[in-house]
């Protein structure tokens, strides 16, 4: 008899010991699946994160390029407009120069908003059209930048060192629009005097400077920003963009006049 109650009382216990065991299985698989469906959740919340950043570095490299584009194209088309006003009735030859400048600037400027345009919505019909073939910033283009500038009333004096070669998209164009976006505060805000382009090429790197004349320091001439054009973009934006790259860039004024525009931009050894 006392048997019979010890083999039932080890049934009862087996029997507990599996509804327990069964019923921490069912627990620990309800934890899994919730831990599961929440790393989904947090991979999904991840990446939608991560997609809205690039949506937001793309609008904001989107908003450089057009600020870039339009303060140089409308600077240099203000400026030549108005030297045109000066010397309409006495010298029209020359009026009529400063006119075509303002069309051919006018031009430029529309064949860059269609180009960045036509990356954010191209159209298959137009894949193959000039507008969509338009060159991108470079600076095998700075001869075409110089003379615009130039014939605005700022001369560019230009010193290229080193083997130029062909570089990344990226340091290429974001090169050309420092340069750009410099010669531009230098013929708004500048004497008017003088400006120094310098690019040089090393096996690791892309240096560029621009140097351009003006009030000295020293002298207690007019304080203006080099790093921006009115409205905070301009070289502030323009460091943003080097620091993609992993590079450098550093603009202020100099103690003997004018303003100095340094950037360096790392390259693969070629």
């Amino acid at each position: 008899m006392d048997l019979v109650i010890i083999v039932w009382l080890l049934a009862a216990a087996l029997a507990v010991a599996t509804g327990l065991l069964a019923f921490a299985l069912v627990r620990a698989r309800r934890a899994h699946s919730r831990a599961l469906e929440e790393r989904g959740w947090l991979l999904e919340r991840e990446r939608e994160a991560a997609a809205q950043s690039a949506v937001d570095a793309e609008r904001a490299r989107i908003a450089h390029d057009l600020h870039d584009i339009v303060s140089h194209n409308v600077s240099v088309m203000v400026i030549q407009a108005g030297a045109a006003r000066q010397v309409l009735a006495t010298e029209p030859d020359q009026a009529e120069a400063a006119l075509l400048a303002v069309e051919a600037a006018g031009r430029d400027t529309m064949a860059e908003l269609r180009h960045l345009l036509g990356l954010l919505a191209p159209k298959a019909d137009e894949a193959l059209s000039g507008d969509a073939l338009s060159p991108q910033p470079s600076l095998r283009r700075l001869s075409a930048l110089v003379d615009r500038i130039a014939f605005a009333g700022l001369p560019v004096d230009v010193r290229i060192s080193g083997e130029p070669r062909p570089l990344p998209t990226g340091a290429d164009v974001t090169a050309y629009r420092i340069i750009q976006e410099a010669l531009t505060n230098a013929l708004k805000h500048g004497d008017g005097v003088k400006a120094e382009v310098s690019v040089r090429y090393s096996d690791h790197a892309l240096r560029v400077e621009v140097l351009n004349t003006g009030p000295s320091v020293l002298r207690g001439g007019a304080r203006t920003s080099p790093g921006s054009s009115g409205d905070g973009r301009g070289l502030l934006g323009l460091k943003q963009r080097v620091a993609v790259y992993g590079g450098e860039l550093d603009a202020r004024r100099r103690l003997g006049g004018g303003f100095r525009v340094r950037a360096k931009l790392p390259l693969e050894r070629p």
